[in-house]
């Protein structure tokens, strides 16, 4: 039974994302095309779709995640979930999937997160606009809400 889902999108990646690949148009149109430029914007437009959003969702046995249609995803067994909490990442840690020291992230917007200690020693953090209500569902499936 699908508890809780939501679906983040990345606004500033997509203001960002979205500027730079209308200034690379106009240089492409400015000067003669070049197959690199056309190169560069095509890889721009393929994050762009991939990298646009993160929906989370949780089940009774599993969390799941995928980023923009789904081509990447992730997904967690509860029953494997050792420690869950609300943590907050520095600004510099970034967006989209990164390894920073001991944590892999998971992240198109802002800096909360929700972090996820496995039982092999793994630990993920989950970037959400809803720390709260995300933290309170994968707790609720592991029988420890409060």
């Amino acid at each position: 039974m699908l508890r809780y889902r939501h679906r983040q999108v990345g606004t500033l990646s997509l203001l960002i994302g979205g500027a730079v690949m209308i200034l690379l148009i106009v240089l492409l149109a400015a000067v003669e095309t070049h197959p690199v430029g056309i190169a560069v914007l095509l890889l721009l437009l393929v994050c762009f779709v991939l990298f646009s959003t993160l929906t989370v969702e949780v089940a009774d046995a599993e969390v799941r995640l995928r980023f923009g249609p789904g081509l990447i995803r992730k997904t967690f067994a509860v029953s494997s979930i050792r420690r869950v909490e609300a943590v907050r990442n520095s600004w510099y840690f970034g967006w989209g999937i990164r390894w920073i020291p001991g944590v892999w992230l998971y992240n198109v917007s802002g800096l909360d997160a929700i972090e996820l200690e496995m039982s092999d020693g793994k630990t993920y953090r989950i970037g959400t606009d809803q720390p709260k209500e995300l933290l309170s569902a994968i707790e609720a499936v592991r029988g420890t809400a409060g």
